[in-house]
């Protein structure tokens, strides 16, 4: 079946940034108005608070909706790719959302860049770019501590799993940032944002980041979050809310097994099941009045093949030219280049990895505003260090120093990294 957003699919392959225009295999940011970055003001206009760090989507991505809501649901599923859910919507265990859609509306956006979960969760609580807040991958170059922190674990990222490690170093994720959060901007007018999340993960690191002013709902499965849910929209009838459900599970398994294993599907089956059966058919009328159900996207996800020729323990003669292992995603790395060296590398990639890979100076890609417009995170210059190398198609790089155990990755700028769904229903459309 033909998308209806082919032209506005159209549109946004064409979109090129201001002097950076690597071609046809990179699709950009759409930071105007039409990315995730704006979804945070979107929120805030919607819950009468006003928007925060940046402007909201474009008018025409909310067609069909108030401009007001008593309770606004963000249903944030890691790694749901635009394509996938567009193919999923119309399966059986997972129609639910093509019933949705029918009853809303259902359409692209970008995501930011880099296109990975700990800068995009963060932009979405903040309204700001990477640029702005600073977390420019999962391993970025923390100077000011004098290491590379995994910006997931927030571990030094030689540390393997001790999570939350890198207070010995004194972070605080209360204060990293140090931007106003979405959760405190909404009590300013009385709206109380709630976060439901894996138990596991509802106090993280990361999630102290920017959970200042958020009430927090741990849950242990799809069928306790949706009962949970259902629960929590029945006794506050006549509050309002800001409510953030994360689902962690399609991403994780896609990056084990590779996005378009059954796997993936099937958990996301789990979850749209419990959703359609706790909240669809059971949420009473007077519960579902003046709330809107959003679900979206942090990034997407690229198959990535196990492939020795990527490990760049096999390629001590790029290694040697840089004063570190390289930071940033494994579909987006960024390199600090030993003097002198700069011209050698970009020779080396190329020669290496023909056409596998799009190298430019970092600060030609800050100047022209990949990582976001704005005023830039004072340690934006040494985060991204002196060359960003970009992949294209299937390609990436893996420097771990422990086997490569991913099927699957994001990060990057194409178009399976970087389109992710924005769908919206009123649900007493439902």
């Amino acid at each position: 079946m033909a998308d209806p957003n082919q032209a506005r699919l159209d549109s946004l392959r064409a979109q090129r940034m201001p002097d950076f225009d690597l071609g046809d295999a990179f699709l950009y940011p759409h930071y105007a108005g039409g990315s995730i970055l704006n979804v945070a003001s979107t929120i805030g206009n919607w819950l009468g608070a006003g928007p925060l760090g940046s402007p909201p989507l474009q008018a025409e991505l909310l067609a069909g909706l108030e401009e007001r809501y008593r309770q606004v649901i963000l249903v944030l599923v890691d790694a749901l790719a635009y394509a996938r859910l567009l193919k999923w919507k119309d399966e059986g265990d997972t129609s639910v959302w093509g019933a949705l859609a029918e009853a809303g509306s259902l359409v692209p956006l970008t995501s930011i860049s880099p296109s990975t979960t700990s800068a995009a969760l963060t932009t979405f609580w903040t309204g700001q770019p990477p640029a702005r807040h600073g977390i420019t991958g999962y391993e970025t170059w923390l100077k000011e501590y004098g290491l590379v922190a995994n910006m997931i674990f927030h571990a030094p990222f030689s540390f393997g799993m001790e999570f939350g490690s890198l207070r010995h170093a004194g972070f605080d994720p209360r204060e990293f940032l140090n931007l106003p959060t979405l959760g405190s901007h909404l009590q300013t007018v009385g709206v109380q944002a709630h976060a439901f999340q894996n138990e596991l993960i509802i106090n993280s690191g990361l999630s102290e980041m920017f959970f200042d002013g958020v009430q927090r709902h741990g849950f242990l499965d799809e069928n306790d979050l949706w009962s949970q849910m259902r629960a929590f929209l029945e006794a506050q009838r006549d509050q309002r809310n800001y409510l953030w459900v994360y689902w962690e599970h399609v991403d994780s398994l896609s990056h084990k097994l590779g996005p378009d294993a059954d796997e993936v599907y099937a958990n996301f089956a789990g979850f749209s099941q419990a959703f359609q059966r706790e909240i669809v058919e059971s949420l009473s009328p007077e519960a579902r009045e003046d709330t809107l159900l959003l679900l979206a996207a942090d990034h997407g996800s690229v198959y990535t093949p196990d492939n020795p020729h990527y490990d760049l323990s096999n390629h001590p003669n790029l290694l040697r030219r840089l004063h570190m292992m390289p930071t940033g995603e494994n579909r987006m790395a960024y390199l600090h280049v030993r003097p002198g060296q700069t011209e050698a590398v970009r020779e080396y990639i190329e020669r290496t990895w023909p056409r596998q890979f799009s190298v430019v100076e970092s600060a030609h890609a800050l100047h022209a505003g990949l990582l976001g417009p704005g005023e830039q995170h004072p340690g934006l210059a040494d985060r991204t260090g002196d060359l960003l190398v970009l992949a294209r198609g299937e390609a990436y790089w893996w420097w771990g120093n422990r086997p490569n155990p991913l099927l699957g990755r994001h990060g990057g700028l194409t178009e399976g990294d970087m389109l992710v769904p924005l769908l919206s229903v009123p649900l007493d459309r439902l």
